[in-house]
């Protein structure tokens, strides 16, 4: 069996041999994506002696998948479908850079039969399966018939045009899927039949949205499940393996947010019955690459396991298969797309020890995980013994709400779970990105739940927890920590002779009297304004960190401007002004204003100037990074003011709508 030579090397991509290409590997090969997977890619291509092209929209013109390529090509403006999704543009791209072959990476184009299609068309050798495997298995309808028909196990439910009568005839709860694509879009779980309409109409906008297709599919919803998916690799010879279970059960909104590999839940023997069943999906759609089947297992009974889907690509987890197997998957993907075969059998696959990663995203978890977007100020990414970051950041780099949230992947590997853990939750304490609120804090102390540390785990997990797993309030070190930094900044750089002025100096001194602490009005962005005094204990302040004690304990956070961050959390800590937050509060109407809660784009607006609503009536929708959030109406009332229309882009807290109550609309007249 070739197995890698670096694949635990710390703090790099795993790397899989330093074989020379072989007579049949390309010489250059597109990178039809962005962010970490493409940086990711490149590293492998590196490697392996191939250039690498990356291609880019004009918001990634300086991003850091461009910088680390060989070459870089522009596709197009900002927005998704005119560059990433543009298939004219990626194939003129590779033409015109020489490139013989494409690889999709994940979301996009990934599973796009077309694509794949459209690359043949072009003499481009597709890093993937055939187009027609992709059509086959990206029909979730279409796949769940044809492993069905291979003795795979499937879950119960029905398609369109039929599922609002078998959501009826399976009774809740159900789930609502997508046809066409994954990742969690456009999923509707539904505990109310009462609703189901609205919820059908939610899941075909989002998937629609997403994948260009609101064709649904409803299924029973099994309490309390798990989430455990195999990966498989097969070539062009006949020969397919897997290589072993990735745990993927801790998920928000339907969205992986930690992987790991091995999992708790299998036995050795159920292992190799599922391994056996996944090997089978495979082959019963002539699959060829790197590739996924998903399986949904009732914790109570993992050998009642049932298939969900196939993801005909690579998977955001593959480095937690890459670290206890040793291969490098990309690598193989390549290899296996030039022709190669594998040169081992399932015999030969060896899981050691345990990997275990961490999905960064943009988001807020302090504000109900909203999406955020920003530029990073300061960045620290873990490295070390056992410890990978696979990352699409740099300083500098600007987040928007025009692509997927996710902004890297931390990986660990140990020789068993409670190691792997353990080192986890120090890479995430260590995790830095100022200047774009993430979820790192968050999944750090997930990950020290008592239920994840048992790997008692199903997928209801987080959202049942996730409450109790975000801070109350802001703690009172980060405002010390601010007021400490403000009064740095006000200091004054003594003279030439060393004299500093008296009256300069931020202490509260005054000509003969006690000395008046000096009071800062501060705000964190969803907390309540507080005033602080500057801190009368020893700090100190830099440009890059800051040190402050409190109750005899010293707190040290990493800074960037306004921006404080520790143990994977961040604060964005602003001067508040008393006056002109109340003279805004005035003009926009206080609680009856409706601002943007994310920066991103209104998609739907369902009332006019005018219009009478009543309380918690849906009046807007906004997305952002294929997320919709519903505005609603905070009250009953009239809708005074409305300062959007569909297609409009908004930044945070922008305001959106006014509803006035009616009692005041009628003193008013």
């Amino acid at each position: 069996m070739q197995k890698t030579t670096q694949a635990q090397a710390p703090g790099h991509a795993t790397q899989a041999t330093t074989r020379e290409k072989t007579p049949a590997m390309f010489d250059t090969v597109l990178v039809a994506n962005r962010g970490e997977i493409a940086v990711r890619v490149i590293r492998t291509l590196r490697a392996m002696g191939v250039r690498s092209v990356a291609v880019y929209s004009d918001a990634d013109a300086d991003a850091r998948h461009v910088r680390e390529a060989d070459t870089a090509v522009r596709i197009g403006p900002a927005p998704a479908s005119e560059s990433y999704l543009s298939v004219p543009a990626l194939l003129d791209a590779a033409r015109r850079t020489g490139a013989q072959a494409v690889h999709p990476g994940y979301g996009f184009l990934a599973e796009n039969a077309g694509f794949a299609r459209a690359c043949a068309e072009a003499g481009l050798v597709f890093i993937g399966p055939s187009a027609d495997a992709i059509a086959l298995m990206g029909d979730k309808i279409r796949a769940k018939d044809t492993v069905k028909t291979a003795g795979v196990p499937v879950v119960p439910g029905a398609a369109d045009p039929e599922i609002v009568e078998a959501a009826r005839e399976l009774g809740a709860p159900v789930l609502l899927k997508p046809s066409a694509g994954g990742g969690g879009k456009g999923m509707r779980l539904v505990r109310d039949l009462a609703v189901l309409e609205e919820e059908i109409a939610a899941a075909r906008r989002e998937a629609r949205s997403s994948f260009g297709d609101d064709t649904l599919l409803v299924e029973r919803w099994i309490d309390r499940p798990r989430h455990i998916e195999i990966q498989v690799l097969a070539d062009a010879h006949g020969n397919v393996v897997h290589l072993g279970e990735r745990e993927c059960s801790l998920q928000r909104r339907h969205q992986k947010i930690i992987e790991e590999a091995p999992s708790v839940l299998l036995t050795p023997e159920i292992r190799a019955a599922m391994g056996a069943a996944a090997v089978e999906a495979a082959r019963s759609c002539g699959y060829v690459g790197a590739g996924t089947v998903e399986f949904i297992v009732p914790g109570v009974d993992p050998a009642s396991y049932y298939f969900m889907e196939m993801n005909t690509r690579l998977q955001v987890e593959h480095p937690v298969t890459e670290l206890i197997t040793g291969l490098d998957l990309v690598e193989w993907q390549l290899r296996v797309a030039a022709g190669e075969p594998l040169g081992f059998g399932q015999d030969d696959v060896r899981l050691d020890g345990w990997a275990i990663e961490a999905r960064i995203c943009a988001e807020d978890p302090s504000r109900g995980f909203l999406p955020s977007g920003g530029t990073v100020l300061a960045l620290d990414e873990p490295h070390g013994e056992g410890v990978r970051t696979d990352s699409g950041l740099a300083e500098g780099t600007e987040v928007s709400s025009l692509y997927d949230p996710m902004l890297s992947k931390v990986i660990v590997h140990g020789p068993d779970r409670a190691t792997a853990l353990r080192k986890l939750r120090a890479a995430l304490a260590g995790t830095v990105t100022l200047g774009v609120p993430t979820n790192a804090g968050f999944l750090r102390r997930l990950l020290a739940h008592p239920d994840v540390v048992a790997g008692d785990l199903d997928t209801g997990l987080v959202e049942r927890e996730a409450e109790g797993l975000v801070p109350d309030g802001v703690p009172e070190e980060v405002y010390a920590a601010a007021a400490a930094v403000r009064v740095a900044e006000l200091a004054p750089a003594p003279a030439a002779d060393g004299w500093t002025d008296p009256f300069a100096v931020p202490s509260g001194w005054r000509l003969g009297g006690t000395p008046k602490p000096l009071a800062l009005p501060l705000r964190v962005p969803g907390a309540e304004p507080v005033t602080v005094e500057a801190p009368r204990t020893a700090s100190r302040v830099t440009d890059r960190s800051v040190t402050v004690t409190v109750d005899g304990i010293a707190h040290r956070f990493r800074r960037a401007g306004d921006w404080l961050g520790r143990d994977g959390d961040s604060w964005h800590v602003m001067d508040h002004d008393p006056v002109a937050a109340a003279l805004s509060g005035a003009r926009h109407g206080g609680a009856d204003t409706l601002a943007a809660p994310m920066p991103g784009t209104v998609t739907v607006v369902k009332v006019a100037v005018g219009d009478e609503v009543a309380a918690g009536q849906s009046l807007l929708v906004v997305e952002a990074m294929k997320m919709e959030h519903v505005i609603s109406a905070p009250h009953a009332g009239t809708v005074t003011e409305l300062d959007v229309s569909p297609g409009t882009t908004v930044a945070m807290d922008q305001i959106l709508a006014v509803v006035t109550p009616l009692e005041q609309k009628e003193d008013a007249s």
